[in-house]
C-alpha cells in the first residue's frame, strides 16, 4: 500500500476529467466558498460560515427571551446551539406538535415568531452582492461557459446565498435551477425529474434552499415559489428540513437530493466537492450510497487546510468524517494540502521522478512547504481546496484538453 501520491500525475487526471465534453461533470459548492471571496481585510468575509453565521444570530437575538429559551431547550436535546441549521431543524419540530398548546415552555405563536425572526436575520447577512471584480464564482461560471457540452453541468450547493446567480447572470451563462415563470415563479418538479431543459442549459440545484425561496398559499395547496430578490416578510425557504415527506416530494428538497443521487449514479459521472466538511450525514449517506451502486462514478472532494490540525488549531484530525468514508470507497477521493486519500489508501503528496514533466502549468499548482527542523527541506502541497485555487486552476485550463488522452 503506497504511503504518498504524485501531485504531477493527479493534478493531469483531474484537467483530463474536467475536459471531457461528454460525460457528466459537476460541482458541489458548500459553506467554505464564500470565504475565498477577497475583500477588504474589514470587510472579509463577504458572507460568514455556518458557525460565524450562527454566532451573529445568537448576538442578534440575544435580548429575545423566547429565543434563549429555545437555546436552552435545544442543548438538553444534546443539539449544537452553534449550528443555525441545527436550530432551525429543533424550532420546526417543535413547531409541528405544537399546535393548539405549549411545547417546551414555548406556543406555536412563539416558536412561529423564532422562526420568521431567525430566517429574517439570515436573510440580512445572507442578501450580499459580490463585488465588481474577478472572484472565484466569476471564474467558475466562465469555466462552464467555455465550451459546447454534449452533457450540460451540474452545480450543487448547499448554501443559500446567491453568489452562484449573480456570477452566472453576470457572465449570461443560461441554467436552470427548477424554477420556471417570471412574476412568481414555481417549481417544476416533471421539467427536473424528467430532464426536459437545453443540454447548453447548465444546472444548478440548491439542495438546502435559497433566500430568494418562499412558502405561499393558493387555493388551501401550499407552494414555493422563487423571486429574483428576497420577498419581505415572507415565509422563506431555508434548510426546509421541516417540510413533512409528502409535502417535499412535491417541492424542492428531496427532489434536489434525488438529483444529487441520480447524477452520481450517471455513468462516468465526476463531482468535485468544494468547501464541504462532510458533517451533514443525509447528504453523506446520499453521496456513498450512489457511489456504491457505480463504480464508475467519481467523487473528488477538495479539503481547505493540512491533514491535520496544527498547533495552533487544537490536536487531531481536520475532516475525520470525510477520511472515514473515502478509506472505505475507492471512488470518493479526499486531497488536502499536504495528504490525500486516493482509492481508499491515504498518503502524502510527493514529487517522483516521474515528475519532472515540461507541463509548467500543472505544476505551477504544486507548491514547496519548508519542513520544520530540516535545513533546505521541502514537501509538495496541493492546495486546490481553496476555492480560489481551485477556480485559478479552472480558469487555467479553459478550453484546453478537450479529447486529449494524457491523464
Amino acid at each position: 500500500m503506497p504511503n504518498f501520491h504524485d501531485p504531477i500525475r493527479h493534478l493531469k487526471y483531474l484537467r483530463q476529467s474536467l475536459s471531457q465534453d461528454n460525460e457528466a461533470i459537476g460541482f458541489f459548492i458548500s459553506a467554505g466558498c464564500p470565504l475565498s471571496v477577497p475583500m477588504p481585510e474589514e470587510q472579509w468575509p463577504l458572507i460568514p460560515d455556518v458557525k460565524n453565521l450562527t454566532v451573529a444570530i445568537n448576538r442578534a437575538l440575544n435580548g429575545n427571551q423566547k429565543y434563549n429559551l429555545l437555546l436552552a431547550e435545544l442543548t438538553k436535546a444534546g443539539k449544537d446551539k452553534e449550528n443555525i441549521e441545527d436550530i432551525l431543524s429543533f424550532l420546526r419540530g417543535l413547531l409541528a406538535v405544537s399546535i393548539g398548546g405549549d411545547v417546551r415552555g414555548l406556543s406555536e405563536a412563539d416558536l412561529e415568531s423564532l422562526e420568521k425572526a431567525i430566517c429574517v436575520e439570515i436573510v440580512g447577512k445572507l442578501d450580499v452582492s459580490l463585488p465588481e471584480i474577478e472572484t472565484p464564482y466569476h471564474r467558475l461560471s466562465k469555466w462552464v461557459r467555455s465550451i459546447d457540452r454534449k452533457v450540460p453541468v451540474e452545480i450543487f450547493t448547499t448554501n443559500y446565498d446567491l453568489l452562484l446567480e449573480q456570477a452566472l447572470d453576470d457572465l449570461e451563462v443560461p441554467y436552470f435551477d427548477g424554477f420556471v415563470g417570471s412574476r412568481r415563479s414555481f417549481f417544476d418538479l416533471r421539467a427536473v425529474e424528467d430532464d426536459l431543459i437545453p443540454v447548453h442549459w447548465s444546472r444548478l440545484w440548491k439542495i438546502h434552499g435559497s433566500i430568494n425561496w418562499y412558502q405561499t398559499t393558493k387555493s388551501g395547496e401550499r407552494k414555493v415559489c422563487r423571486s429574483s430578490q428576497p420577498v419581505k416578510d415572507a415565509s422563506h425557504l431555508i434548510y426546509p428540513s421541516h417540510l413533512k415527506y409528502e409535502e417535499s416530494r412535491k417541492m424542492p428538497y428531496l427532489a434536489l437530493i434525488d438529483q444529487l443521487n441520480r447524477f452520481i449514479r450517471r455513468k462516468s459521472s465526476f463531482l468535485v466537492l468544494s468547501g464541504y466538511s462532510f458533517n451533514d450525514g443525509h447528504l453523506n449517506d446520499a453521496i456513498v450510497n450512489a457511489l456504491k451502486s457505480n463504480p464508475t462514478g467519481m467523487v473528488l472532494a477538495l479539503q481547505f487546510g493540512t491533514f491535520e490540525l496544527s498547533k495552533d488549531e487544537g490536536v487531531g484530525l481536520r475532516y475525520p468524517k470525510a477520511y472515514e468514508l473515502a478509506e472505505r470507497q475507492h471512488n470518493l477521493n479526499v486531497w488536502t494540502y499536504d495528504q490525500a486519500i486516493i482509492g481508499t489508501n491515504l498518503g502524502e503528496w510527493k514529487l517522483t521522478k516521474n515528475s519532472d514533466d515540461e507541463d509548467k502549468d500543472i505544476k505551477s499548482f504544486v507548491y514547496p512547504v519548508k519542513i520544520e527542523g530540516e535545513s533546505g527541506a521541502s514537501r509538495p502541497n496541493v492546495k486546490l481546496g481553496d476555492f480560489a485555487e481551485f477556480t485559478n486552476f479552472l480558469k487555467k485550463f479553459i478550453g484546453s484538453g478537450v479529447g486529449d488522452q494524457d491523464a
